[in-house]
């Protein structure tokens, strides 16, 4: 586990689970060893920190890239505190740079290690859930590993899009893991990729309960540092 990342466990973990009370369904769910893709609605940017928080191991965030290349203070800062927390960079102009991410996770879930993407791509604009991007499965594929789906609930209460900080006592947060989906050995043909990322999505709604847009979210002029792997 990084440094950064263990020290955020010692601290930040315990006054979130203090301040908050998040409930916590499903953990049976979250394999002790091995590795995994969590797959999740995105309500929030508050949703990495009550992930990171209840998942008793690490767990590697899709990142911009541009948040690894800052200049000054802030730039410096902020690649200090994503290296630090083993965040993957991701090119969100797509091509060829985007798969880089893919070149930095699949060995990291080869070699045991968990690894957290968004399907939606970006947060929801409206708190429904959108259709999802194909890059979770395709990642799955590649590195023979189980997806599991994630509901997110009342984190856009507790800190919506546009505010610094969680609120607390603003809502009640829970947090659901399904059931690991295996699609090891499926075809990783355009078809087959587009029909396991609607059962994932369809397994993320029956944990939130959201209502379900057959089309991509709108993107937003300022996303979220944490981004779904590519399309």
């Amino acid at each position: 586990m990084p440094l950064l990342y263990t020290i955020g466990k010692l601290t930040v973990a315990p006054a979130m689970r203090l301040a908050f009370r998040p409930t916590v369904e499903g953990l049976e769910h979250v394999p002790e060893t091995g590795g995994a893709i969590f797959a999740g609605n995105h309500l929030s940017v508050a949703d990495e920190l009550f992930l990171g928080t209840v998942v008793p191991r690490h767990l590697a965030f899709w990142a911009k890239s541009e948040y690894f290349k800052g200049t000054g203070l802030k730039g410096r800062f902020s690649k200090f505190v994503l290296t630090g927390l083993g965040a993957i960079p991701v090119e969100r102009a797509g091509g060829r740079a985007a798969l880089t991410a893919f070149d930095a996770a699949i060995p990291a879930l080869k070699g045991g290690e968990l690894v957290a993407v968004y399907p939606e791509g970006t947060r929801s604009p409206d708190g429904r859930l959108y259709r999802g991007r194909t890059g979770a499965v395709r990642l799955a594929v590649a590195a023979g590993v189980p997806i599991i789906p994630v509901g997110m609930i009342g984190t856009e209460k507790v800190q919506p899009i546009g505010t610094r900080i969680p609120r607390p006592g603003a809502a009640k947060i829970t947090v659901r893991f399904g059931k690991p989906l295996d699609f090891t050995g499926r075809s990783d043909d355009r078809a087959s990729l587009r029909a396991m990322t609607d059962e994932v999505m369809s397994e993320i709604q029956k944990l939130t309960g959201q209502e379900y847009v057959p089309r991509y979210a709108p993107p937003r002029a300022h996303p979220a540092p944490v981004v779904d792997t590519p399309e």
